[in-house]
C-alpha cells in the first residue's frame, strides 16, 4: 500500500498548525500554555503568544509538518516496494 505523499503532507501540515495557533491563542489566557509557545518559538521565528505570534507560528508549523511528513511518506513508499 502506498501513501499518497500530497494528501499526507497536507494533513499533517493543517493538524501541526492548528495546534499551534490553539496553544498560542490559549496562551494569551492561560499561564500553562506559555511555556510550550516559547520552547516552539525558539525554533519558528516570530512564534509568540500573541495573535500575531500565533498566526506566524501556525504557518510555520504548516510549512514544517508539511515538508516532514511529505519525506517521511516518500521514505516510506521507497521502501515498501
Amino acid at each position: 500500500m502506498k501513501l499518497n505523499i500530497r494528501a499526507f503532507a497536507l494533513a499533517a501540515g493543517i493538524v501541526w498548525a492548528v495546534g499551534c495557533l490553539f496553544m498560542g491563542l490559549t496562551a494569551l489566557v492561560c499561564p500553562w500554555a506559555v511555556p510550550f509557545v516559547k520552547a516552539v518559538g525558539t525554533m519558528y521565528v516570530g512564534y509568540a503568544p500573541t495573535v500575531a505570534g500565533s498566526l506566524i507560528g501556525a504557518a510555520w508549523a504548516f510549512v514544517d509538518a508539511g515538508v516532514g511528513a511529505a519525506l517521511l511518506a516518500w521514505l516510506y513508499n521507497r521502501f515498501t516496494k
